[in-house]
Protein backbone atom coordinates (compact mmCIF):
# COMPACT_ATOMS: atom_id res chain seq x y z
CA UNK A 1 0.00 0.00 0.00
CA UNK A 2 1.45 3.21 -0.83
CA UNK A 3 1.10 6.42 1.30
CA UNK A 4 -0.94 9.45 -0.44
CA UNK A 5 2.43 11.17 -1.14
CA UNK A 6 3.99 8.12 -2.74
CA UNK A 7 0.52 7.75 -4.64
CA UNK A 8 0.77 11.20 -5.79
CA UNK A 9 4.00 11.53 -7.06
CA UNK A 10 3.54 8.28 -8.91
CA UNK A 11 0.53 9.53 -10.65
CA UNK A 12 2.07 12.97 -11.43
CA UNK A 13 4.99 10.95 -13.11
CA UNK A 14 3.47 8.97 -15.07
CA UNK A 15 0.66 11.52 -15.84
CA UNK A 16 3.46 13.74 -17.30
CA UNK A 17 4.94 11.39 -18.97
CA UNK A 18 1.87 9.95 -20.69
CA UNK A 19 1.08 13.35 -21.78
CA UNK A 20 4.25 15.02 -23.14
CA UNK A 21 6.77 12.08 -23.29
CA UNK A 22 8.96 14.72 -20.91
CA UNK A 23 9.62 13.20 -18.17
CA UNK A 24 9.44 16.37 -14.74
CA UNK A 25 12.50 17.18 -13.36
CA UNK A 26 13.08 16.92 -9.41
CA UNK A 27 12.03 20.33 -8.82
CA UNK A 28 9.29 19.81 -10.78
CA UNK A 29 8.05 17.22 -8.57
CA UNK A 30 8.91 18.92 -5.46
CA UNK A 31 6.51 22.06 -6.36
CA UNK A 32 3.60 19.38 -7.46
CA UNK A 33 3.91 17.72 -4.01
CA UNK A 34 4.42 21.19 -2.13
CA UNK A 35 7.29 19.94 -0.65
CA UNK A 36 10.12 22.29 0.59
CA UNK A 37 13.09 20.13 -0.41
CA UNK A 38 14.36 17.65 -3.03
CA UNK A 39 15.32 15.16 -0.57
CA UNK A 40 12.03 14.71 0.10
CA UNK A 41 11.21 13.60 -3.59
CA UNK A 42 14.43 11.35 -3.11
CA UNK A 43 12.49 8.92 -0.13
CA UNK A 44 9.47 9.19 -2.03
CA UNK A 45 10.90 7.83 -5.05
CA UNK A 46 13.30 4.97 -2.75
CA UNK A 47 10.17 3.85 -1.20
CA UNK A 48 8.10 3.62 -4.62
CA UNK A 49 11.54 1.74 -5.79
CA UNK A 50 11.39 -0.05 -3.04
CA UNK A 51 7.66 -1.75 -3.59
CA UNK A 52 8.37 -2.20 -6.99
CA UNK A 53 6.51 0.64 -8.76
CA UNK A 54 9.31 2.41 -10.25
CA UNK A 55 13.34 1.39 -10.90
CA UNK A 56 16.51 3.23 -11.15
CA UNK A 57 18.33 2.81 -14.27
CA UNK A 58 21.96 1.96 -13.88
CA UNK A 59 24.97 4.47 -14.73
CA UNK A 60 22.54 7.30 -15.11
CA UNK A 61 21.87 9.87 -12.32
CA UNK A 62 18.80 10.10 -10.80
CA UNK A 63 17.28 8.28 -14.13
CA UNK A 64 14.15 5.89 -13.32
CA UNK A 65 11.71 3.33 -14.94
CA UNK A 66 7.79 3.39 -14.11
CA UNK A 67 6.90 -0.32 -14.23
CA UNK A 68 3.31 -0.16 -13.00
CA UNK A 69 0.64 1.58 -11.50
CA UNK A 70 -1.64 0.95 -8.25
CA UNK A 71 -4.50 -1.22 -8.92
CA UNK A 72 -6.66 1.81 -7.94
CA UNK A 73 -5.10 3.83 -10.95
CA UNK A 74 -5.40 1.36 -12.95
CA UNK A 75 -9.26 1.14 -12.24
CA UNK A 76 -9.96 4.82 -12.55
CA UNK A 77 -7.12 5.89 -15.10
CA UNK A 78 -8.06 4.94 -19.09
CA UNK A 79 -4.75 3.86 -20.80
CA UNK A 80 -3.64 7.44 -22.18
CA UNK A 81 -3.91 8.17 -25.79
CA UNK A 82 -0.45 7.57 -27.54
CA UNK A 83 -0.14 8.94 -31.58
CA UNK A 84 1.68 6.47 -33.79
CA UNK A 85 5.08 6.72 -33.47
CA UNK A 86 5.14 8.30 -29.74
CA UNK A 87 7.60 6.84 -27.28
CA UNK A 88 7.73 7.99 -23.45
CA UNK A 89 10.27 8.57 -21.53
CA UNK A 90 11.79 8.01 -17.86
CA UNK A 91 12.97 10.67 -15.94
CA UNK A 92 16.47 11.79 -15.80
CA UNK A 93 16.26 13.88 -12.77
CA UNK A 94 16.61 17.86 -13.59
CA UNK A 95 18.38 18.11 -16.33
CA UNK A 96 17.65 21.08 -18.50
CA UNK A 97 15.55 20.76 -22.22
CA UNK A 98 14.40 22.36 -25.30
CA UNK A 99 11.07 22.88 -25.03
CA UNK A 100 10.62 22.93 -28.99
CA UNK A 101 13.20 20.02 -29.43
CA UNK A 102 13.24 17.76 -26.42
CA UNK A 103 16.09 15.31 -25.89
CA UNK A 104 14.66 11.63 -27.03
CA UNK A 105 17.96 9.76 -28.11
CA UNK A 106 19.72 8.95 -24.31
CA UNK A 107 15.70 8.28 -23.03
CA UNK A 108 13.97 4.38 -22.38
CA UNK A 109 10.32 4.05 -22.86
CA UNK A 110 7.94 3.81 -19.89
CA UNK A 111 6.12 0.19 -19.49
CA UNK A 112 3.28 -0.63 -17.35
CA UNK A 113 3.52 -4.76 -18.66
CA UNK A 114 4.71 -6.42 -15.94
CA UNK A 115 4.69 -10.15 -14.58
CA UNK A 116 3.57 -10.06 -10.84
CA UNK A 117 4.93 -13.18 -8.98
CA UNK A 118 3.27 -14.89 -5.97
CA UNK A 119 6.05 -15.12 -3.09
CA UNK A 120 4.13 -17.15 0.18
CA UNK A 121 4.55 -15.72 3.02
CA UNK A 122 6.13 -18.57 5.54
CA UNK A 123 5.79 -16.95 8.85
CA UNK A 124 8.66 -15.65 10.73
CA UNK A 125 12.08 -16.43 11.06
CA UNK A 126 15.01 -15.40 13.79
CA UNK A 127 17.96 -13.07 12.97
CA UNK A 128 19.42 -13.89 16.37
CA UNK A 129 18.35 -16.65 18.52
CA UNK A 130 16.73 -19.43 16.28
CA UNK A 131 12.72 -19.39 17.30
CA UNK A 132 10.66 -22.08 15.89
CA UNK A 133 11.02 -23.80 12.00
CA UNK A 134 9.21 -22.28 8.96
CA UNK A 135 5.82 -22.11 9.40
CA UNK A 136 2.84 -22.83 7.15
CA UNK A 137 1.80 -19.78 4.31
CA UNK A 138 0.14 -17.17 6.37
CA UNK A 139 -0.31 -14.89 3.55
CA UNK A 140 1.46 -13.81 -0.13
CA UNK A 141 4.57 -10.97 -1.35
CA UNK A 142 3.21 -9.77 -4.62
CA UNK A 143 6.97 -8.61 -7.00
CA UNK A 144 7.67 -7.86 -10.00
CA UNK A 145 9.75 -11.40 -11.70
CA UNK A 146 12.42 -9.62 -12.76
CA UNK A 147 13.29 -8.58 -9.07
CA UNK A 148 14.37 -11.91 -8.06
CA UNK A 149 15.18 -14.17 -10.71
CA UNK A 150 13.99 -18.02 -11.93
CA UNK A 151 13.26 -20.43 -9.65
CA UNK A 152 10.84 -21.02 -6.46
CA UNK A 153 10.98 -18.60 -3.43
CA UNK A 154 9.02 -17.97 -0.05
CA UNK A 155 9.21 -14.88 2.34
CA UNK A 156 9.97 -14.51 5.96
CA UNK A 157 9.48 -11.75 8.74
CA UNK A 158 12.91 -11.04 10.22
CA UNK A 159 12.51 -11.35 13.89
CA UNK A 160 15.92 -9.59 15.69
CA UNK A 161 18.80 -7.91 14.75
CA UNK A 162 21.61 -10.18 13.94
CA UNK A 163 22.01 -9.38 10.58
CA UNK A 164 21.70 -5.62 10.71
CA UNK A 165 25.23 -5.16 9.37
CA UNK A 166 24.38 -6.92 6.35
CA UNK A 167 21.26 -3.99 6.28
CA UNK A 168 18.78 -6.68 7.30
CA UNK A 169 16.67 -4.87 10.29
CA UNK A 170 14.27 -6.52 12.19
CA UNK A 171 10.57 -6.49 11.18
CA UNK A 172 12.23 -6.75 6.96
CA UNK A 173 10.88 -9.32 5.08
CA UNK A 174 13.15 -11.25 2.55
CA UNK A 175 12.68 -13.22 -0.10
CA UNK A 176 14.54 -16.65 -0.28
CA UNK A 177 15.35 -18.98 -3.36
CA UNK A 178 14.59 -22.56 -2.44
CA UNK A 179 17.74 -24.42 -2.74
CA UNK A 180 19.69 -27.11 -0.40
CA UNK A 181 23.08 -25.75 -1.28
CA UNK A 182 24.97 -22.70 -0.74
CA UNK A 183 28.43 -21.49 -1.02
CA UNK A 184 30.84 -20.13 1.64
CA UNK A 185 29.27 -16.24 2.66
CA UNK A 186 26.08 -16.76 1.51
CA UNK A 187 23.16 -15.50 3.64
CA UNK A 188 21.55 -18.67 4.13
CA UNK A 189 18.08 -19.72 5.98
CA UNK A 190 19.28 -23.06 7.84
CA UNK A 191 16.86 -25.13 9.76
CA UNK A 192 19.18 -26.41 13.08
CA UNK A 193 18.14 -30.05 14.11
CA UNK A 194 14.76 -29.88 12.12
CA UNK A 195 13.33 -27.71 14.66
CA UNK A 196 14.86 -24.34 14.66
CA UNK A 197 15.02 -21.83 11.53
CA UNK A 198 17.42 -18.96 11.28
CA UNK A 199 18.90 -16.32 8.97
CA UNK A 200 22.82 -16.48 9.29
CA UNK A 201 26.12 -16.54 6.72
CA UNK A 202 27.21 -19.78 6.33
CA UNK A 203 30.75 -21.17 6.50
CA UNK A 204 31.68 -24.90 6.21
CA UNK A 205 34.32 -25.59 8.01
CA UNK A 206 35.75 -29.18 7.49
CA UNK A 207 32.64 -31.59 8.71
CA UNK A 208 30.86 -28.68 10.70
CA UNK A 209 28.93 -25.62 9.46
CA UNK A 210 29.44 -22.00 10.75
CA UNK A 211 26.10 -19.84 10.92
CA UNK A 212 27.52 -16.21 11.18
CA UNK A 213 25.68 -13.19 12.27
CA UNK A 214 26.26 -10.27 10.95
CA UNK A 215 26.69 -8.12 14.48
CA UNK A 216 29.33 -8.35 16.47
CA UNK A 217 27.06 -8.87 19.64
CA UNK A 218 26.48 -12.32 18.20
CA UNK A 219 28.50 -14.96 18.68
CA UNK A 220 29.34 -17.55 15.09
CA UNK A 221 27.25 -20.87 15.82
CA UNK A 222 28.86 -24.03 14.88
CA UNK A 223 27.19 -27.44 14.49
CA UNK A 224 28.27 -31.02 13.00
CA UNK A 225 27.20 -30.60 9.36
CA UNK A 226 24.17 -33.52 9.83
CA UNK A 227 22.44 -30.95 11.63
CA UNK A 228 22.30 -28.31 9.57
CA UNK A 229 20.01 -27.95 6.59
CA UNK A 230 20.00 -25.33 3.71
CA UNK A 231 16.29 -24.69 2.84
CA UNK A 232 17.59 -21.41 0.90
CA UNK A 233 19.35 -18.49 0.18
CA UNK A 234 18.47 -14.85 0.13
CA UNK A 235 17.05 -13.76 -3.15
CA UNK A 236 15.91 -10.34 -2.14
CA UNK A 237 14.72 -7.65 0.88
CA UNK A 238 11.61 -5.69 1.41
CA UNK A 239 11.44 -2.87 3.98
CA UNK A 240 8.34 -0.57 4.93
CA UNK A 241 8.64 2.61 6.56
Amino acid sequence: MLTKKQYDLLMFIHERMSSTGVPPSFEEMKDALDLKSKSGIHRLITALEERGFIRRLPNRARALEVLRLPDVALAKTPPPHRPRGFSPSVIEGNAQRDPVAPRRTSLRPVTTAYDIVDIPMMGRIAAGVPIEAIQQQSAAVHLPSDMIGPGEHFALEINGDSMIDAGIHDGDTVVVRRTDHADNGDIVVALIDGEEATLKRLRKRGNTIALEAANPAYETRIFGADRVQIQGKLAALLRHY
